[in-house]
């Protein structure tokens, strides 16, 4: 691992606003040569699906691990983010390398997350074989890798986004509720 994290586990706080780091890696958009598609879809669904108190911070960044594993550090440790989102570099092709950072900063690796993934984006397009998405823990944040195309950030996004806000009261952030009608979040019943 990287850097340790300075966040500790407690109570879900519903009073508390989530702060959710959404990460575009992309050499190209990082350097303003390609328009960023993948961060905006993102912040368009959490807006759409999101319906307790959050607030977004941002970073576009180049497919570079360690400048990768710098910015899931601050946005976990220092911007004390509850969830932090990215999308790009979980292919295979050499720049990518989105999923080891993810996997060098957390304390615990979530599989299940690139997993579902994975089985929903097969019944669209045979290549997701090919995509590495993948989730960790570090600390109180729960780290989510995308794909970078904006309907494959939707399709994956209504896949898991059903079990995070249970997984973010389990490691101590905010209580996050969803627009029941568009997308119902998993609580086990008391």
């Amino acid at each position: 691992m990287t850097a340790q994290p300075t966040s500790s586990t407690s109570l879900p706080d519903p009073s508390r606003v989530a702060r959710i780091g959404v990460v575009t890696v992309s050499d190209r958009a990082s350097r303003g040569e390609y328009e960023d598609r993948g961060g905006p879809a993102i912040l368009d669904y959490l807006r759409e699906v999101v319906s307790s108190a959050w607030e977004p911070v941002a970073r576009v960044i180049p497919d570079d691990q360690s400048g990768i594993e710098e910015t899931l550090i601050e946005l976990c440790d220092h911007e004390q983010c509850c969830l932090v989102v990215t999308t790009g570099g979980t292919g295979p092709a050499v720049r990518d390398v989105t999923p080891e950072a993810t996997e060098s900063v957390s304390e615990k690796l979530m599989p299940g997350f690139g997993e579902l993934m994975r089985q929903v984006s097969l019944q669209k397009v045979p290549t997701a074989i090919l995509s590495r998405q993948t989730a960790g823990i570090r600390g109180g944040a729960l780290i989510v890798n995308l794909p970078g195309q904006p309907k494959a950030i939707r399709e994956c996004l209504d896949a898991v986004f059903p079990a995070i806000p249970y997984c973010i009261d389990l490691i101590g952030g905010p209580f996050l509720t969803t627009h029941e009608p568009r997308l119902v979040a998993f609580r086990p019943k008391k």
